[in-house]
């Protein structure tokens, strides 16, 4: 199958698969999440921002936006907060559960060398 004959939906789910399928962990934002429009540095929230609007000013703490590059910081920080905390399996995030879930590994110190 060609990716041009692939539906969003069953690319979606081959990515979700075959990341539980090697332990990693796929965050999908939601069609509305206001990446472009939320100022990365305060949080502050724009009610409209029309599309041809490539660069703003957040009104709250003046920080100046490159639309694009503002999206892409809040989408890594949304991403970021859905990671698995460092003392459990479960995250906190808002990351879509799969049926396939890799079980833990522990992880131990390998000694294959001696040295002398």
């Amino acid at each position: 199958m060609l990716p041009s004959d692939m539906s969003f939906a069953e690319l979606r789910r081959q990515v979700e698969y075959k990341a539980a399928m090697r332990g990693g962990e796929v965050v999908f934002a939601d069609r509305f999440y206001p990446s472009s429009k939320t100022c990365s540095d305060c949080g502050h929230a724009l009610d409209v921002l029309p599309l041809s609007v490539r660069a703003w000013d957040c009104p709250a703490c003046g920080a100046h936006h490159d639309r694009d590059v503002n999206a892409a910081v809040n989408l890594k920080n949304l991403a970021a907060s859905s990671a698995v905390s460092a003392c459990g399996e479960d995250g906190s995030g808002a990351r879509r559960k799969v049926r396939v879930k890799p079980s833990s590994t522990k992880q131990e110190v390998s000694f294959d060398h001696v040295c002398a």
